[in-house]
């Protein structure tokens, strides 16, 4: 059975680290590098940055950063925001990042999602997906969460895996921040049409919230901020609850 994974998310703004409800009302969470070696060194599996601003910006994420969290962890680290080219993955992977999220860029182009995993293996490309639950149906938003499209997130979802994405990063927008929980309907729908690993983001409060979406919503990994950076459930309390639920984690 995989070991499910526990991802601390950090959202970058400015350089530091923010956290909001629905996408928006950001307040300061922390220096992100310190942040990230504290949660290597609790036992978090992986880290996800996300510069939030970086694609409505129009510029590309603070390789800075990237370098010096390299320097600082010592589990793998997603980087993500702003990045549309061959060139921009190129230079995030030899700053030390070991994957790649895109959102905005494979929705507009979608034949970059073929191209990067083609160049850098499948494994490097996570492809992230906004949606929003809107009259009953999932539509994909781009451009950190602010633009819908006419995108259906399941179909948008299986065409990401045929063009060679490694894994989903999939954020309910309606869970974003509230935590009340994460989209496990959705989750358990995404799980059971596609056979790249699905990441649940949005809704995480409580640690039954994770029980259920390891178990409900079958995901194979669960990304959260604010409970994390605010020090509301502790990596070690969460993995060693998870683990008397009969989930396989690494301790």
């Amino acid at each position: 059975m995989l070991t499910k994974r526990i991802i601390p998310c950090l959202d970058i703004k400015n350089g530091r680290t923010v956290k909001g409800v629905n996408f928006v009302n950001l307040i300061d969470a922390g220096d992100p590098v310190a942040l990230a070696k504290q949660y290597a060194e609790k036992g978090a599996d992986e880290l996800v940055f996300l510069d939030i601003s970086a694609t409505l910006e129009g510029r590309n994420t603070t390789l800075e950063m990237v370098l010096s969290v390299a320097e600082q962890v010592n589990i793998p680290f997603t980087v993500g925001g702003g990045i549309s080219s061959i060139d921009d993955v190129d230079r995030l992977l030899k700053a030390g990042a070991d994957k790649v999220s895109i959102n905005s860029s494979a929705i507009k182009r979608p034949e970059l999602i073929n191209e990067l995993a083609n160049k850098f293996g499948n494994q490097c490309i996570t492809v992230a997906i906004d949606a929003k639950q809107i009259e009953g149906e999932w539509i994909v938003h781009l451009a950190g969460g602010s633009i819908p499209t006419t995108l259906n997130l399941f179909d948008w979802a299986k065409e990401v895996e045929s063009r060679g994405a490694g894994e989903i990063l999939f954020t309910s927008m309606n869970n974003d921040g509230t935590k009340a929980g994460f989209a496990n309907d959705a989750l358990a729908k995404l799980s059971k049409e596609l056979n790249i690993p699905i990441i649940a983001s949005g809704g995480a409060g409580t640690i039954q919230h994770f029980i259920d979406t390891f178990e409900i919503g079958k995901a194979d990994a669960a990304l959260a901020a604010s409970v994390f950076h605010f020090g509301e459930i502790p990596i070690s309390d969460l993995k060693e609850a998870l683990k008397n639920n009969n989930i396989n984690v690494r301790l």
